[in-house]
């Protein structure tokens, strides 16, 4: 298995929209693939809001994660949001998951982000440890959200 990290391609982006949108609908989240795709166009071209990673193997998508800039007083600068990281199921516990996380933190280092931070799904503890494993610790707050659109 000869799994490549990298940063995404402009070629790659309909593969990684399909991606994004299957673990979207796995987490009940309502995904528009014309909304996804304008995302990871928006990325690809102004790498000031962060960065797609692909997981390939053969020239076929594997996985996906994608990091989000912003700039926050709660860690003092520019921090990421590892806002989303999918490997096709077939694909899993095979280290390709470790890999992305790994990549994901040192591209946000080398790029001065200050802080990660991510959600997770309370009922994926397979998740929670991989995070676990890189370092990541649970907030003690509760996050919340409203659709503004």
């Amino acid at each position: 298995m000869a799994v490549n990290i990298s940063l995404i391609r402009p070629e790659q982006i309909e593969a990684a929209v399909e991606l994004f949108c299957v673990q979207l609908r796995e987490h009940k989240i309502k995904a528009e693939a014309s909304r996804v795709r304008a995302v990871l166009e928006k990325i690809v071209t102004d790498e000031r809001y962060g960065f797609v990673l692909v997981a390939t193997e053969a020239g076929k998508l594997v996985g996906v994660a994608l990091g989000c800039a912003y700039l926050g007083v709660e860690h003092g600068g520019v921090s990421g949001w590892l806002e989303e990281l999918y490997v096709r199921p077939e694909w899993r516990q095979k280290g390709i998951g470790t890999r992305l996380v790994s990549e994901v933190v040192r591209l946000a280092r080398a790029r001065g982000w200050r802080a990660l931070d991510l959600e997770v799904e309370a009922d994926h503890q397979r998740v929670m440890s991989l995070y676990l494993r890189h370092g990541f610790r649970p907030h003690t707050r509760s996050r919340f959200f409203l659709k503004l659109g």
